[in-house]
């Protein structure tokens, strides 16, 4: 078996063996379970039944189906959506017309009908982008917009961490010094996989301490606490079982209203920019420039088309996930078949409730000490993409659209709401800052953008040259 040394990304996981390329298959399910589950969890206190097997099957079928057709290239991870959630809570509410007295699993049923449009949403963009070209759709985004637009993307996923880790901040801090510890003074494979250390080793912390008596916040509104591990769920779960699309097809699948369509699809707006923004993270982790090889249109169509097929059969919508992003950054091990085999645990997974409920069982402190770092991760992924395409910050140009951008996406909190059709429609923060960046760009004066030519001063054409 060869050894890669640490200093070279590793670009074929092959070279380190089938064992570790198995382990390292299992450190980015871990890195995506967290947040993909907590979609789910999330939507259920809305009232709407939105089912973790589900989730975690379309969120495999829906990678593997994305690698697919971006010819294998990729090393992104689709997981569920939190862009989604407004729009969830919104349907809950809704309670005129046809949704009166209609119970929350057929609410859902609706919801999910929208996100079928808006997954197709992409399908038309990528249809765009394949007519007139990327050079003209890019010279539209360039490292003024998108690397602003990747720093909020890791900056509106902040608050989740603090609130997470301060459950139990000794536990999360416990997770964060193993993950640092591997990254930093690890060799060979334990600086490879420094997530799922953090992961396994405060688990098995929290086991001890839980075993002593140790407790954590549980309600942060009251300061309530509770045991730090509750395997009530994972004892009660069966090993094996079918997800309710498989077992309750008529009440799963999706069902369409012009006012669903109106609460949920306008939410890909915001869902395909940070689409945009995460394949600009990823190309300039890795050092390929996949906006142009593949492709936007195919990678735009590989996730929409991921997220029709879930929303079809009950799902959330999908997106690229930052966190296996940051897994890339961490690892090094640049490979997509990594990703692959995460996709493939999803989907054996989503076929065991007893393995969802001990994985769920996992303390949100945890996950929060490991968001610390994977959160941080795509952040600082936005500033290099800033620095190393030289945007030149001492043009007021410039300088306005960032400023405008990071106002919008961090001031408007709660989104936009307004009226349309009778139906509310919400705009997410990033959705907002999306859409001011690209036309603040396009109608300023001094737009010398050209993508995919020479880098100097505005350009990111260095997306694949790090």
């Amino acid at each position: 078996m060869k050894e890669t040394t640490s200093a070279q990304p590793i670009r074929d996981a092959r070279t380190l063996g089938v064992p570790k390329m198995l382990v390292l298959g299992l450190q980015h399910m871990f890195a995506m379970f967290g947040a993909t589950v907590l979609v789910p969890i999330l939507v259920n206190t809305y009232g709407l039944p939105l089912n973790i097997q589900t989730t975690l099957f379309f969120a495999g079928i829906g990678t593997l189906f994305f690698h697919l057709c971006t010819r294998l290239k990729v090393p992104a991870f689709l997981g569920s959506s939190f862009a989604f959630l407004g729009g969830f809570q919104a349907m809950s509410a809704m309670d005129g017309g046809i949704y009166a007295a209609m119970d929350g699993a057929e609410k859902l049923q609706y919801a999910c009908g929208g996100i079928v449009v808006a997954g197709l949403l992409y399908v038309v963009l990528a249809g765009i982008i394949k007519l007139v070209g990327v050079h003209k759709v890019m010279h539209f985004l360039p490292p003024v917009v998108t690397g602003p637009i990747i720093i909020l993307i890791g900056l509106n996923l902040a608050p989740s961490a603090v609130s997470n880790a301060s459950t139990c901040w000794w536990l999360a801090l416990v997770a964060m010094a193993i993950i640092i510890v591997a990254n930093i003074w690890g060799r060979g494979m334990i600086k490879i996989i420094p997530i799922l250390l953090g992961v396994v080793g405060s688990y098995l912390v929290a086991v001890a301490a839980n075993a002593m008596g140790a407790t954590v916040i549980t309600d942060a509104a009251t300061g309530a606490t509770g045991p730090m591990l509750d395997f009530t769920a994972m004892a009660e779960a069966s090993f094996l079982g079918f997800q309710p699309f498989i077992t309750d097809f008529g009440g799963s699948v999706a069902k369409f209203d012009v006012s669903a369509i109106l609460v949920m699809a306008p939410i890909a707006i915001a869902s395909m920019m940070e689409h945009i923004g995460d394949m600009s993270a990823i190309s300039a982790t890795v050092g390929e420039n996949f906006i142009e090889d593949p492709g936007l249109h195919r990678t735009l169509v590989g996730d929409g088309i991921a997220t029709s097929l879930a929303g079809l059969f009950g799902g959330p919508a999908n997106t690229t996930y930052g966190e296996n992003t940051g897994v890339l950054v961490l690892s090094r091990v640049h490979d997509p078949r990594v990703i692959r085999l995460a996709a493939l645990y999803a989907v054996i997974l989503s076929f065991s409730p007893k393995f969802a409920a001990f994985v769920n069982s996992i303390p949100t402190a945890i996950i929060g000490g490991v968001s610390f770092i994977l959160y941080g991760m795509i952040s600082a992924i936005g500033v290099r993409n800033v620095v190393e395409n030289q945007v030149d910050f001492t043009n007021s140009r410039n300088l306005i659209i960032a400023a405008v951008i990071l106002v919008c996406g961090l001031g408007f909190t709660g989104g936009l709401t307004f009226q349309v059709g009778g139906a509310s429609v919400t705009l997410t923060g990033l959705a907002i800052a999306a859409i001011a960046g690209i036309v603040l760009n396009a109608v300023l004066p001094g737009n010398d953008f050209q993508f995919g030519q020479t880098a100097n001063a505005d350009t990111a054409a260095s997306l694949g040259r790090y």
